[in-house]
Parts: structure tokens; sequence; C-alpha cells
């Protein structure tokens, strides 16, 4: 999609400087001191005085099926059994234009907030059949002017043994239907081990990439990212593969999280912290110092690995709360897991889009335009007030913004002593 001309003008840049840039047919085409428009100027012009322009964020981690569902579904246990139990309950029920609409709001908040391209998991099972994907794929194709949205087959368990071959065929019929890749919780199947194998299989079949639910708890066994290690260094698999979660690794004894680790950045395999449903969900059974439930940040750094984040559930039972927003997730980087705020959004920006098998995005001319102003003077200001003034451009046109208007009105003065 070739787009018009666009002069985003008196940007903030990450050092501080103030710059006019350009965009051209989805391009960053030139940034510039600010000065007069030129000649050639394009007609449509943003004003960013004040803000702060940056990589556009990706979410690598959402269930845009899920989303918004809190007041619907509870889940009093707080747990992630809890949450699995009650989703289970609830989900036959919803046909496909419900799935639908509450997705396309999930979504919209999504893009608000700068998100320029999500990657989201949808549920598969027999109770369910392929009703989430198909509300799912319809809305890829709707909303492709304002987000790139990968679609992950999430297969139900059992994926393995005779009482697999259900859930098998209904991941088949997923990928058939357009799938961009396949998913599933191995740590949860009776043979993990199996269970990943079936996934890589079946990725290579279609060429597609692999984003697994991997290791949601605290407690060292399963542990399913070193089988899948193992798993995608025997086979070579060659078209991506996401760890998600990965929450035991945090837990482990140094040592042993470093040797994974290790194996890990050698198999290619990118991972997705997903701070805020793990902060919300684990560590209930802990009455003290209770863990915070994040992944090794450091420990896979200092491997090599690359590590994204994203905010996972969005007000369900996984997770009450959430305001689809980057700048949160990466805030909670930063209080929860002790990364620097570049670090952070390093993380749901640059690392988001590695992971995601999506070129690379910085202010620099030639890259895509994919691109989020925000009220702030810098990114630390950015991730400690997340301003809901934003401008978000998606391949080169203005996709979405957020005015923000503020007003005080004075009190009376007080007469007379308080009482």
């Amino acid at each position: 999609m070739t787009t018009g001309a666009l002069l985003l003008r008196g940007a903030v840049l990450a050092d501080g400087t103030r710059a006019d840039v350009t965009v051209r047919d989805g391009l960053i085409a030139s940034i510039d001191r600010p000065g007069p428009p030129a000649p050639d100027a394009p007609a449509q012009v943003e004003d960013l005085s004040g803000c702060l322009l940056l990589p556009a964020p990706v979410e690598i981690h959402a269930h845009l099926d899920k989303a918004l569902t809190a007041d619907r579904v509870a889940n009093p246990a707080g747990d992630l059994l809890g949450a699995v139990g009650a989703w289970l309950a609830y989900r036959p029920g919803r046909d496909r234009e419900d799935i639908a609409a509450t997705a396309r709001a999930a979504l919209r908040a999504y893009v608000g907030n700068g998100v320029t391209a999500l990657r989201t998991h949808v549920d598969l099972g027999t109770d369910i059949g392929l009703r989430g994907l198909e509300a799912l794929l319809e809305l890829r194709e709707e909303a492709a002017g304002l987000c790139r949205l990968q679609l992950v087959a999430f297969a139900a368990n059992p994926l393995t043994g005779v009482a697999g071959a259900a859930n098998r065929a209904l991941l088949r019929d997923a990928l058939a239907a357009g799938a961009d890749a396949v998913g599933a919780c191995p740590g949860l199947d009776a043979d993990p081990a199996e269970c990943v194998e079936i996934c890589l299989e079946l990725a290579a079949d279609h060429g597609v990439a692999v984003d697994l639910h991997v290791d949601e708890w605290l407690r060292p066994e399963p542990c399913t990212l070193a089988l899948l290690a193992d798993a995608v260094l025997a086979t070579g698999f060659p078209y991506g593969v996401v760890a998600s979660h990965c929450v035991s690794l945090g837990a482990m004894e140094p040592d042993r999280a470093a040797a994974i680790a290790r194996r890990v950045a050698a198999a290619g395999i990118a991972v997705a912290a997903l701070p805020q449903t793990n902060l919300y969900l684990q560590g209930r059974d802990h009455d003290r110092s209770v863990p915070r439930g994040i992944t090794a940040l450091s420990v896979l750094r200092a491997a090599g690995v690359t590590v994204a984040a994203g905010g996972d559930n969005l007000q369900d039972p996984f997770n009450c709360l959430g305001r689809a927003d980057p700048l949160e997730t990466a805030a909670l980087l930063v209080l929860a897991g002790h990364d620097t705020p570049q670090l952070a959004y390093d993380a749901v920006s640059a690392a988001a889009r590695a992971a995601a098998g999506l070129p690379p995005v910085a202010l620099r001319p030639g890259d895509p335009a994919d691109l989020l102003a925000v009220r702030a003077a810098n990114l630390r200001e950015a991730l400690s007030t997340a301003s809901a003034e934003r401008v978000v451009v998606h391949a080169g046109r203005v996709v979405a913004r957020t005015e923000v208007h503020r007003t005080f009105t004075d009190l009376p003065a007080q007469t007379g002593t308080p009482a």
C-alpha cells in the first residue's frame, strides 16, 4: 500500500533534539533540523511539538478472543488454573459475532496506544472449533490498514496420543485456513516432548512460525523451555520460534538457568516476557516474599537471547486489568524486572518486532514509517506518565490520534476558622 507524503514537524528525538521527519510511500524519507517548510514539503502536517517520537511498539502476545470479558467470567482463585477452568466453562457459549466484537474493541485500544503490529493467540478446541479463528481472520482483513495482525492457532490439550487426534486435526484445519503460527502449551500435555515435536512438524509442513506457552509457573519442572531448545537444535527448524512466559526460568538456580539460556540462544529462540499477567497470576500460594513471576531477563540477555515483552491478557479471567498499552508493559519491566527505561522499551519495540519476524524500525531514512508520538520530553517521562496524548503512524499514514484537554477550576478562598 502506497501512501502520500506526511511531515511530522518538531518532534523530540531520543537524544533530546528536535527534528522534522518526512514520510513518503510508507517509509521515513528524511530527518531534518526544524525549519520553515520547503517548497516541496508535504501538504499533510502533524505538529509534534512537545512529543517524543519513537519506533512504534509491537504487541507480541495478546489474546484478542478472550479480551474484555472480565465482567462476564469470574476467577475467584485469581491463579492460572482458576482462570483456565473459568474460561473453559465459559467459551463454548460464545458465537463468532461476539468474539469479533470484543476483539475489535480491544484491537482499537491497542492501536490507539501506538501498536502497529500485534500477535494474538486464538483458542482452538472441540468445544469451540474454529469460531475464534474465523472471527479473527475477518478482523485481520478488516483492520489491515490500522495494524498488522498475526494469528497463532492455540491448540487445546491434549495434543499428543490417541486423545489428541481431534485437537491435532483442528490445528491442521486452522493452518489451512490461514493461521500465521502454531501455538500450544506443552507443559500441560501428558507428553511435553512429543507435543513440542508435533508443533514443530506441523509448522514446518506449513512453513509458519511456532509460538508456545512455556513454563507458566514457578516450579522448575517440567522445564519445557529446555525441551523446546533441544528440539529446535535437533531439527534446525527454520521459521522462527517464540517461547512465551518462561516464568520458572526466573525462579531457577542461576547456573541451571544460564545453561538453559545458552541453549535457547543457540537455537535462535526468542523469549516473550509477559509481566502484567504473570504478576497477576503467579505466587498466590506464597504467604510472604511473593515471587515476581517474571522470566530471567538479565540471564537470557547475557546469553544473547532476544527478549521481547507483551501484555498478554486484557481484562479477562487471566488478568482483570490492563490498558492495551505497551508503555504499561515497559513500565512494569522497569519496576518489577529492574530494566532501564531504554531496555524496557526495546523489549516492546525492536525486540518484539524481531521476535515477530517483522522488519526493523528505527528513526532513520529508508525504514518503515511505523511510529508513535507521545506527549513527553524523554523516554523515562513517557513510561512514567503514559500520556494518552498520542499520534500513531502505520505504513506512513496517521491511523490514530488522541488529544487531551485538561482544565482546573479554582476553589473559592476559605474564610473563617475551620471546624
